[in-house]
């Protein structure tokens, strides 16, 4: 087990030294703590620490804990705000450690905590704390540690779970009633197809009545499916297939990331999200005294689509050449007028920062905007859609029936 060399000074403000055989610097930390000592300095003096004892304390105490979004965005929040009120991030952590009584929150504070007195950065630590700190939150912490903003964009990153959050519960509740409709349309298809096509078609037949153009294409279409369904799933199997090992190629998923940006209602909404994401982490950055050149490759791996990351990185070999920020992404394109005309005015005055800011407040209200539109049209698409599925069919058997009526009146 090593032997750790610390000074700590008391409750009285006195220095005191001495040593402990603990197995990492993060129980030494632990027991000065629990000591009322506060550490000033802890060095290894020897390495013979005992590997079964080390693996032991690593996977009981250092293991990484999957986080629920809830619990993502209270972490967040808790730790932005202790920031906010003063606190060092160890100061922070060991707050929730102590107070916080979710286990999972506890054990990663626990784990953020030692790895940042191992050395460790923040987002180097949060990536061992827990898999639920994707790229996006890692690389933007990054980027506040650099910038010296990491409260303000710990904020951010909270607001951002909870959009996301709001967004997917809208989603869910607007698909709700389409789905009870798609799933009773399909059950109204399926009754229609086997039970009621064959036993109109066979009363048509007997009859001798020549079927009308809408029943004929219904019963055409009803055959086709019972003798081919085989091929059709075979079909759409083999495109599944074929169109996942395409965008797993890097030129596949580079138009798949590009395609998603034009999709309707869903498109401008992801959009939407990366200008108002783009010119907060800039302005943030920018306004912290970063260079523009760092800042643009800090925020070029905040998105995970790899087309906007294409891009950027075109804007950062531009701005390494002398271009301005607003020509660069205007010679790129693809980036709003508004965003670069913003931009521009910003390099102008001298007041980049706050220019970008603005611009990320304009670009939120804009999101909650297109959000609460796709919401809305969702619903009405869907049945819609439905509405006419289920009148084709309804008018093709009812005209079947009447031509049969008619035909039976005709003989009488």
């Amino acid at each position: 087990m090593p032997t750790f060399a610390y000074t700590a000074l008391n409750s009285s403000g006195q220095t005191i030294s001495g040593t402990l055989a603990l197995a990492s610097r993060a129980e030494v930390f632990r027991n000065l703590e629990s000591q009322d000592l506060v550490p000033v300095k802890v060095a290894e003096m020897s390495k013979a620490a005992s590997p079964a004892h080390s693996t032991t304390v690593r996977a009981l105490d250092q293991g990484p804990a999957k986080l629920k979004r809830a619990q993502l965005i209270l972490f967040t929040e808790e730790l932005a705000d202790m920031l906010d009120g003063g606190l060092q991030i160890d100061q922070a952590l060991r707050v929730i450690t102590e107070r916080q009584e979710d286990p999972a929150l506890r054990r990663v504070s626990t784990i953020l905590r030692d790895q940042l007195r191992e050395g460790s950065t923040v987002a180097k630590a949060l990536k061992k704390a827990s898999p639920s700190f994707d790229e996006l939150y890692c690389n933007l912490v990054a980027a506040g540690e650099v910038s010296g903003s990491l409260a303000p964009i710990l904020r951010r990153l909270a607001q951002n779970l909870v959009v996301l959050a709001e967004l997917q519960s809208k989603v869910t509740q607007a698909m709700i009633y389409p789905a009870f409709l798609v799933g009773a349309c399909v059950v109204l298809m399926i009754v229609f197809m086997t039970v009621m096509v064959p036993q109109i078609t066979d009363l048509l037949d007997k009859g001798g009545q020549q079927l009308p153009m809408a029943t004929q294409m219904l019963i055409s279409f009803n055959s086709f499916l019972a003798t081919w369904w085989w091929a059709i799933l075979a079909v759409i199997i083999i495109f599944s297939l074929s169109f996942k090992a395409y965008i797993a190629t890097p030129g596949g998923l580079l138009w798949w990331h590009e395609a998603k940006l034009k999709l309707p209602l869903f498109g401008p909404v992801l959009a939407t999200r990366f200008y108002a994401q783009f010119a907060h982490s800039m302005g943030s950055l920018v306004g912290h005294g970063v260079p523009l050149l760092n800042s643009i490759r800090l925020v070029s791996k905040i998105s995970a689509n790899v087309f906007i990351q294409e891009l950027l990185s075109k804007v950062t070999g531009l701005v390494a050449e002398g271009g301005s920020l607003s020509s660069s992404l205007k010679k790129v394109g693809h980036f709003p007028l508004m965003l670069v005309d913003m931009i521009a005015v910003g390099e102008q005055t001298g007041m980049l920062g706050k220019s970008l800011e603005k611009s990320a407040a304009r670009y939120d209200k804009e999101l909650d905007k297109r959000i609460k539109r796709m919401t809305a049209m969702i619903s009405p698409i869907i049945i819609l859609f439905m509405a006419v599925i289920v009148g084709v069919v309804a008018y093709s058997i009812i005209s079947a029936v009447f031509s049969s009526v008619n035909g039976i009146r005709g003989r009488v």
